[in-house]
């Protein structure tokens, strides 16, 4: 696919790293990052309104604060991985030791804790199904405090967008 940028922000006056949230220019170039994550600083600086030197400047700033990542995007099926689910987890007890392990796993790619049906949702990219299933049946289910799995395997991916950091 492409390079591209995933940002986040917080609702709250401070982001999850501590930091107070990112003002408009910052957003600003996230945004440009986020439609080519390789566009020059000197291009960004003059859509954004600052030298290549800030720009730049404000890119590390963001980096070291953890607010984005600059990553290249691959198409699963075209590395090899030919199966992704996400998998609904239900856990007995303490959430985290079961979250740190499942983030452990090169073969997770996303864990979130959930309010509803499951505690914790992970999606996971396999090569294929036997790696799905030994995945899933043989170091997912077998982790202590794992109450049950139910997996949703995908079949078509029609929609997978990075740009919902600076709504």
């Amino acid at each position: 696919m492409h390079s591209g940028c995933v940002a986040t922000r917080s609702p709250d006056p401070k982001n999850v790293h501590g930091t107070p949230p990112i003002d408009a220019v910052s957003l600003a170039i996230v945004e440009q990052l986020q439609e080519d994550g390789r566009r020059p600083y000197a291009a960004i600086g003059k859509a954004v309104g600052l030298s290549e030197a800030a720009v730049r400047q404000r890119v590390q700033k963001l980096l070291d604060q953890g607010v984005m990542q600059i990553v290249a995007v691959t198409d699963p099926l075209t590395v090899g991985l030919r199966r992704q689910a996400m998998v609904g987890i239900n856990v007995e007890g303490d959430l985290d030791p079961v979250a740190d392990a499942l983030t452990a796993m090169d073969e997770v790619e996303y864990v979130v804790v959930t309010a509803g049906s499951f505690d914790l949702l992970i999606e996971i990219v396999c090569e294929d199904d036997d790696h799905l299933l030994e995945t899933i049946n043989k170091r997912i289910r077998t982790l202590p405090g794992v109450r049950s799995t139910e997996s949703f395997v995908y079949l078509k991916l029609r929609k997978q967008t990075y740009t919902w950091g600076t709504r």
